[in-house]
């Protein structure tokens, strides 16, 4: 693939739901998300039926710390891939590091609010 449509990839911020996803060891984890516009003559490319696994996206030279899993198609827009991971992930090991989705969350609530489990955000 040629270098120029390579660092034609864009990258958004990381972003989040607020919304409880995940309960691990006991603890309650946010998801984070990102997504990641690639150039048409990149995602051609892609498969259609199914998500990439990270091995593959890597392979388009998508770039992103670890921990990243490609979680939906948009079918209309199949060029721009949708990511996720728990808040807290260790970036260098793609593992959720406790302590650090502790301190993450922590630092989402003072901003935006606590964070209500599914039960609580049905009632």
């Amino acid at each position: 693939m040629p270098h120029d449509v390579a660092s034609r990839i864009e990258y958004s911020d990381r972003y989040t739901d607020g919304i409880l996803e995940r309960m691990w060891a006991a603890e309650m984890y946010t998801d984070s998300y990102r997504h990641v516009i690639c150039p048409k003559e990149i995602a051609k490319h892609f498969p259609k039926d199914r998500l990439l696994e990270e091995h593959e996206w890597r392979g388009y030279h998508i770039q992103q710390s670890r921990g990243w899993k490609h979680y939906a198609i948009h079918k209309p827009e199949q060029h721009i891939l949708l990511f996720r991971r728990p808040i807290g992930t260790d970036p260098s090991t793609g593992l959720v590091n406790p302590a650090l989705a502790k301190e993450e969350r922590e630092a989402y609530e003072r901003e935006f609010g606590p964070v209500m489990s599914d039960a609580e955000v049905s009632e």
